[in-house]
């Protein structure tokens, strides 16, 4: 009964594409919210669905835009990136102009996001076509070329346009990041477009869930200094909370 049950909700998310738990408690009214939440849970482990806020989306609706690579990051670590986007989102104003990158975890910041108006700069096609859902969010997408594996753009012209660009916060986030090497990613061009909304946002917001830790990609983008408040999850350990601290960053 129980795994009939978990197959009957797959296949309506199949259909549907996105779910809230309340319409899901409408199609089976006999079930209890906390026995459809742990059958959204298996369903997650078994990679099927992605969590968000409030209910589900299918795993094959994202692939429908995102393909295989970039459907497989939005399934790992999940709760500790909706927690990190929680936390983003309460730090958006309404009139605020930022930059937000093409990462997973901002995916899911866009999902949190408030239906407020706002200027949001993006090189990430996944988060782009999720805030468009929004009304009152003006989204501008830099161009480029596209990197499958976290479905973004970047280019040199897209440094360029920054130049020319101004927004007051960047929110972004990293594949790896150690004490030493700083914050890095696997693109070299990607590197240098962060390196340009850094020097263009007031303030720098790095969303950094503790699975990162003492990784190194090839191409760091930032030191610890460089950013104004790190958002993390709660297994963020101790001993790395308070370096930041010591450098006068705020710590979410």
């Amino acid at each position: 009964m129980k795994r009939e049950r978990i197959e009957e909700i797959a296949e309506i998310l199949d259909k549907r594409g996105k779910m809230s738990l309340e319409q899901l408690e409408e199609v089976f009214p006999n079930v209890s919210q906390m026995t459809l939440r742990r059958d959204l849970f298996q369903l997650e482990e078994d990679g099927r669905i992605i969590r968000i806020r409030g209910g589900a989306m299918s795993v094959k609706e994202v692939q429908k835009v995102s393909g295989e690579a970039y459907t497989k990051k939005t399934t790992i670590n999940t709760d500790a990136k909706i927690v990190i986007a929680q936390k983003a989102a309460r730090l958006i104003d309404e009139g605020v102009c930022l930059f937000l990158d093409g990462g997973t975890t901002a995916m899911y910041l866009s999902k949190e996001m408030p239906d407020i108006k706002c200027n949001v700069f993006t090189n990430g096609i996944a988060v782009a076509m999720e805030l468009a859902q929004k009304k009152n969010v003006n989204i501008t997408v830099v161009g480029g070329q596209l990197m499958k594996d976290n479905l973004s753009t970047s280019s040199p012209a897209a440094t360029e346009y920054f130049e020319r660009t101004n927004f007051e916060i960047a929110v972004v986030s990293a594949t790896a990041f150690t004490p030493e090497q700083g914050f890095s990613c696997n693109s070299q061009v990607e590197a240098e477009l962060l390196k340009q909304c850094f020097k263009k946002a007031r303030q720098v917001y790095m969303m950094l869930d503790s699975s990162k830790i003492g990784k190194i990609n090839p191409y760091t983008f930032a030191r610890i200094t460089d950013i104004d408040v790190l958002i993390t999850d709660d297994h963020f350990p101790r001993e790395f909370k308070e370096l930041f601290e010591k450098n006068n960053i705020v710590v979410m």
